[in-house]
């Protein structure tokens, strides 16, 4: 999750997807590849559509639905414009965290096995000559 941001006063999805984009490849100084937005980004004004995800589609994780249930990003209790902002960005950096421990949890797990292949085998004893 590279950006996520609240806008206030509700405006058009479709209408601040470029912005967005646009954006985001400063901050990182490379190209973005694929963008999963939610279905409000349907008419959108990016440069290439074919690298938005629209939520509901059956291509890959779906990670709109990961942050609305998992991330708590479905329902904000924090109060005002702030809350919002805050509530939206922990939800990202919530995700990401999730993502690095499943990571870190997949190289531990090769990790173990690969010890266990290495020391997990009986020494043979000294063969007779």
């Amino acid at each position: 999750m590279l950006h996520a941001r609240a806008l206030p006063d509700n405006p058009y999805d479709g209408h601040t997807l470029r912005d967005v984009i646009d954006r985001t490849e400063t901050l990182t100084g490379c190209a973005i590849e694929r963008a999963y937005v939610d279905k409000g980004y349907r008419g959108h004004d990016a440069q290439n559509p074919r690298r938005n995800f629209i939520s509901g589609q059956k291509r890959g994780e779906p990670i709109i639905g990961h942050l609305k249930a998992d991330g708590h990003l479905g329902r904000c209790y924090l109060k005002g414009r702030a809350g919002d902002a805050a509530n939206v960005i922990l939800s990202a950096v919530g995700h990401n965290f999730r993502r690095i421990l499943a990571w870190l949890r997949e190289l531990l797990c090769l990790i173990l096995l690969q010890l266990w292949r290495t020391f997990g085998r009986p020494v043979p004893l000294n063969s007779p000559c």
